[in-house]
């Protein structure tokens, strides 16, 4: 299928350059063949940036001749261990997820998040779009790692999708809104994201955070790890909607230190 070309007034380099600070990160990938084909989903819409967490096998023969042509996105791909490795750098991650979770973010629409995103690039964020297992999905716990969730608006009856489709989906989308107009607003005009006043802070920066106040709820009998009520999912969620910034981060951390002293978390 090709393409629908983009509109004549935009430089295509710039738009290039944005979508190349955009990276796909997949998680637990059990068929290397998927791999393969979402490089060539996103190599199609000129994305780069592949990230592997544990996939299953990789590298692998099936994976090359299902990229057809996209042979350099996987000679480029990072494999890490850890999702937290995976997202360590960015400063704003969406979760492609098809269920509905109790406890994670609420989520946006395919088209919404990839504005979302190509928004926060241009403002020199750095960003990720995590995909999950081709047969579970992704965890409650790898959803909840990240700041934002999207979902694909397919038949409710059968929205199950190659995870290869599934990236195509977000790439082209990621790939329009590149070329289109520099804000995401609403209906009002109104950008939908936040101007922060400092930095964004890092997936590892708010990890730190969270480890550290689950450190002083434990140590002040707050939290009780063997009745944990979902305490903690939720106060991410809570953060995640305010959009910690870096000194934000450090501010609460700060206070953690005064409220218990010598329990952070590095």
């Amino acid at each position: 299928m090709n393409t629908p070309p983009m509109p004549a007034h935009s430089d295509a380099s710039s738009q290039t350059d944005l979508l190349s600070r955009v990276t796909i990160v997949l998680s637990r990938t059990s068929h290397p063949g998927n791999i393969g084909s979402a490089a060539r989903a996103m190599k199609t819409m000129g994305l780069t940036r592949l990230t592997l967490v544990t996939p299953k096998i990789f590298p692998s023969p099936e994976a090359v001749a299902l990229a057809s042509g996209a042979g350099d996105v996987l000679d480029n791909a990072r494999v890490v261990a850890t999702l937290d490795e995976a997202l360590a750098d960015a400063t704003y991650s969406l979760a492609v997820s098809a269920r509905a979770r109790d406890l994670g973010p609420t989520p946006r629409l395919a088209r919404t998040g990839a504005l979302e995103l190509i928004t926060r690039v241009r403002r020199g964020e750095r960003v990720a779009l995590l995909f999950g297992n081709e047969t579970s999905g992704l965890s409650n716990e790898e959803l909840q790692r990240c700041q934002g969730a999207v979902t694909i608006a397919a038949n409710p009856d059968y929205s199950s999708l190659n995870l290869a489709a599934a990236v195509q989906v977000l790439a082209y989308e990621l790939r329009v809104a590149a070329f289109s107009a520099p804000e995401m607003a609403d209906a009002a005009g109104k950008s939908v994201v936040t101007p922060f006043s400092s930095p964004p802070a890092s997936h590892a920066e708010q990890e730190g955070f969270y480890q550290h106040l689950e450190q002083v709820m434990l140590a002040s009998g707050f939290l009780d790890p063997a009745r944990p009520r979902r305490l903690m999912p939720k106060l991410r969620r809570l953060f995640a909607r305010a959009g910690l910034e870096k000194d934000e981060v450090n501010i609460l951390r700060g206070i953690l230190a005064a409220v218990a002293p010598g329990r952070e978390d590095r």
